[in-house]
């Protein structure tokens, strides 16, 4: 009888049933009581599990109301004289699989978005995924496939599809199944999945090849940045502009562009350090720019003045709270990037962006031995993994072949050649 009441035969033990019914049968307790409490058990999930604001009635009177999200995206308002009457509607939409069988995966996607806007504090990121899913999911098969219809295979076919057509290469699709992968693990929490799709999901053809980043691109080696120090300092001298001053002192630092622009004199910690906790920001949807006070990691940080950083520092006349101020206004990050346009220019060279400034940086300290944990910490990384992709070699190929040639000279191949045949010959006493 309760099995049949409360439809829950598939998903209680035969044995707890049995006694239940018993329980039932003796008066032992109630079927009321029993509904009542399972009442207020979904009452308690749809609480938690619902996205949206529970508004209660205004002093002049009026219905306690909400809003919940239909499949195909859209809204729906339902009002109700309680809270509790209205949580008792929303109980068949969380816990229908009506609900989840027509849930499409545009559908999906649309509702995921709206839950990730709720938890990252970048506009630009959710841009980002407007962008991708349009360009790659939009026109695909899955677009308007039923999300219970989508399997394995079925995705993973896709998946190979959008690869194989648009010839990403292997970071490219990294940033596209961001949203796959977001997607189906918000519905595995909602219930509207037990598995992710994406865990077995193997990409099986071949990705674009990408040719492989090296120092003659991604930093300023030797000869290139002493030309271009020259440049900075007779244009300083010649406009006082601090903004010259700016690109200079950033070889010093190795700061996120953002970052650069937005130091205030109060970031002086001592003589020795400055404290590094906000950047510069541009909402890609709006188009404006604005400083926050947080870096893109969320997390302060201390960088090393050496006496040149200081030096630089200390040809400023403080126009301001900002150090870097341009006719009575805070330089932007368009202004450091017109500079180095400019200097390209100047010389007939390929421009080099700010962000290369920040990988010569770190490249030099690599190459004077730093240890890497400490080129981490300097470049606000979280993971040792990214410092990584930052290192190149950032010397002329003369000061290469030079420190090359410096090791493999006769005297260390001499003590190298020693130090094996020592070992040999301790191999063979054994």
């Amino acid at each position: 009888m309760l099995a049949k009441t409360m439809n829950l035969e598939n998903s209680i033990p035969i044995d707890t049933l049995h006694l239940l019914n018993e329980a039932l049968s003796d008066g032992i307790i109630s079927m009321d009581s029993v509904l009542n409490e399972i009442m207020s058990s979904k009452r308690t999930k749809v609480k938690k599990l619902h996205p949206y604001s529970i508004t209660p009635p205004s002093k002049d009177g009026g219905r306690w109301q909400t809003r919940y999200k239909l499949p195909d995206g859209t809204y729906k308002n339902i009002k109700a004289s309680s809270e509790e009457k209205l949580l008792d509607k929303l109980i068949p939409i969380y816990f229908s699989s009506a609900h989840i069988d027509k849930m499409t995966f545009h559908g999906l996607y649309k509702e995921w978005l709206e839950y990730k806007k709720t938890v990252t504090s970048s506009p630009n990121t959710i841009k980002r995924h407007g962008e991708h899913y349009r360009k790659y999911f939009e026109p695909s098969k899955l677009h308007n496939e039923k999300i219970t219809k989508i399997d394995e295979l079925f995705l993973e076919t896709e998946c190979n599809r959008i690869v194989k057509d648009f010839n990403l290469s292997r970071k490219e699709w990294c940033n596209a199944k961001t949203i796959l992968n977001g997607m189906f693990n918000y519905a595995v929490r909602k219930k509207y999945l037990t598995t992710n799709p994406m865990d077995k999901i193997k990409i099986l053809v071949k990705f674009r090849q990408v040719v492989k980043k090296t120092g003659k691109t991604e930093t300023f080696n030797s000869d290139e940045l002493a030309d271009l120090n020259s440049f900075l300092d007779r244009m300083y001298t010649e406009t006082e502009d601090t903004s010259y001053l700016a690109v200079r002192l950033n070889f010093f630092l190795g700061l996120r562009v953002g970052e650069l622009v937005a130091l205030k004199w109060s970031d002086l910690s001592d003589e020795q350090h400055l404290h590094i906790l906000r950047e510069e920001i541009r909402n890609q949807e709006t188009n404006t720019i604005s400083v926050v006070e947080h870096t893109k990691t969320h997390c302060d940080r201390f960088v090393v003045l050496v006496p040149e950083a200081l030096s630089i520092l200390r040809k400023i006349q403080p126009e301001g709270e900002y150090v870097f101020m341009r006719d009575g206004k805070r330089i932007t990050t368009i202004r450091i990037s017109t500079i180095l346009r400019k200097y390209a220019r100047f010389r007939g060279v390929t421009v080099k962006s700010s962000h290369k400034i920040r990988k010569t940086f770190a490249s030099i300290l690599n190459a004077a031995g730093v240890p890497l944990d400490c080129i981490r910490e300097s470049l606000g990384h979280t993971n040792l993994s990214t410092t990584l992709e930052y290192l190149f070699n950032p010397l002329t190929e003369e000061q290469t072949y030079n420190l090359i040639a410096s090791a493999l000279q006769t005297d260390c191949l001499q003590m190298s050649t020693g130090f094996l045949d020592t070992k040999k010959t301790e191999v063979l006493d054994l």
